[in-house]
Order: structure tokens, then sequence, then C-alpha cells
């Protein structure tokens, strides 16, 4: 009995050829900068000197509003998304000045990243969890700390170099020093 991965014998794998990738470099490129086309940062276009020092770090990646929005977008491809959501909420969290804000704020992170079963679940060991169910109960700036060390640690491990084999990153470089080249 065949699995449910086996391929019918007679299955075309589709491969993107080198145009199709610059098509879809071109289109990821153009999507990129349309969603930051009001900004007035001094970060306004997409370069590939900006690009290239994405391989840096990971915060290189996360200091940068397109690597940034390039890595959710790749990170949402692989249905993971989760780690970079809970690290950015963390780092909202942490400008919160009203202690009722934060109270509320944190039981919603909580909800929604910590409690097992919850929607966008990160992967933590147990005692952080439990010991961020005490923090929640009277939160404070550093009430996620250790979980976001944590889920930056896997990210930095795992998700950020895959990203840097990824097509959408190789792609994005490929078109950029494409452009660079023309002029």
């Amino acid at each position: 009995m065949p699995s449910l991965i086996d391929e019918p014998p007679n299955a075309q794998h589709f491969i993107m050829d080198r145009d199709d990738r610059k098509r879809i470099g071109k289109n990821f490129m153009c999507r990129l900068q349309c969603m930051f086309s009001n900004s007035s940062s001094s970060e306004s276009r997409l370069s590939l000197e900006d690009t290239q020092q994405w391989s840096q770090s990971l915060e290189r990646l996360l200091e940068s509003k397109y690597g940034l929005a390039t890595f959710r977008n790749f990170l949402k491809s692989e249905y993971s998304d989760e780690n970079i959501e809970f690290w950015l909420t963390c780092e909202d969290y942490k400008k919160i000045k009203s202690s009722f804000r934060m109270s509320s704020r944190a039981k919603k992170i909580y909800e929604q990243f910590i409690k097992a079963e919850s929607p966008k679940e990160i992967n933590i060991d147990y005692q952080t969890r439990e010991q961020i169910k005490r923090n929640v109960k009277t939160p404070t700036v550093h009430s996620f700390d250790d979980a976001q060390k944590i889920v930056y640690g896997l990210m930095e491990r795992d998700s950020y170099p895959r990203f840097l084999r990824s097509d959408i990153y190789r792609t994005l470089l490929e078109n950029l020093a494409a452009d660079a080249t023309k002029g």
C-alpha cells in the first residue's frame, strides 16, 4: 500500500528556472518596497548592501525593517512565525508604562503564546513556562525575558540559518545584485 507521501508515477515536479526566480524575486521586492513606501525612515530603499548585512547576524536582520519583513514572510511560509511574533510582542510589551496596561497585556501574551495548547504556543521548557505563569500575577517589564531569550536563541540557531539558505533570501540578493550591475 502506498504511503501518503508517495507520488504517482507520472507526477511532474515543478522546478523553478532562473527566470521564474527572477520574476518572483522582483515581485517580492516590489511588495516589500510598497509596504514601506510612506515611511520617512532613512532606510527608504531596499539595497544590496543592507540585504547582504542581514547575513552578519540575526540582530542585524531584525534591525532592518526590510529584513524583519522578509524574515517574517519566510517564517510564515514555514508555518513557524510564532517565535518572531512572540519576540516582537515582548519588545512592544517592554515599552508599556502603565501598570494596568502591563497587567492586561501580560495576561494576553500568556494566553496567546505561553499557556500549554495556546494558539501560538512557543517552544519553552516547563520551568520557564511555570515561572512566567507566576510572573503574570504581578507582571513587570522583565516578566517574559527568560522566554524571550530562549526564543531568540531558537531563531538564531534554527530559523535564521535556514532563512539565509532560503530561496526567498538568495533570490532577493540575486535580484538586487542584478539591479546594481545595471546601474
